[in-house]
């Protein structure tokens, strides 16, 4: 029901529910996840109900279409996340973006270099800045 989503709750019952869900429950919260703490309902909810509200969290088109105003360009995996992190973080240095990414520490970070290369040429220059070591969104 929740395959291949990623979730993080505090609340062990809850990490048991997502777990039989199938659901990847993580240790600690993922800027490209879900932190069922910050979104956990105030009411009961049925399963489906549940199942959407994680799934409309998760579910990063919604992000990418309202920052490029529903004409998203064809971006890679690591493109997207990249974009998805920045808006939900407001900015991250490299190695805090190179983790959320998955990246291992030591690992040459290329792939992330390349990509913020590219989203700079499809995008503009001041897609993302780096200020002050951190990576921001900017304007497109």
């Amino acid at each position: 029901m929740l395959n291949g989503i990623k979730i993080y709750s505090s609340q062990s019952i809850w990490r048991h529910i997502f777990n039989e869900l199938g659901a990847t429950v993580t240790d600690s919260p993922n800027v490209l996840g879900v932190n069922f703490d910050e979104i956990m309902p105030d009411s009961p909810l049925t399963v489906t109900e549940l199942k959407s509200l994680i799934l409309n969290y998760a579910d990063n088109t919604n992000i990418l279409s309202a920052l490029f105003h529903d004409n998203v360009p064809q971006l890679s995996n690591v493109q997207k996340n990249i974009i998805v992190s920045l808006w939900r973080t407001g900015g991250m240095s490299g190695a805090e973006l190179k983790h959320a990414l998955g990246f291992m520490p030591g690992v040459a970070t290329h792939p992330i270099d390349t990509a913020i290369y590219t989203l700079r040429k499809l995008c503009g220059r001041d897609f993302i800045i780096l200020e002050n070591g951190v990576y921001k969104l900017g304007t497109i």
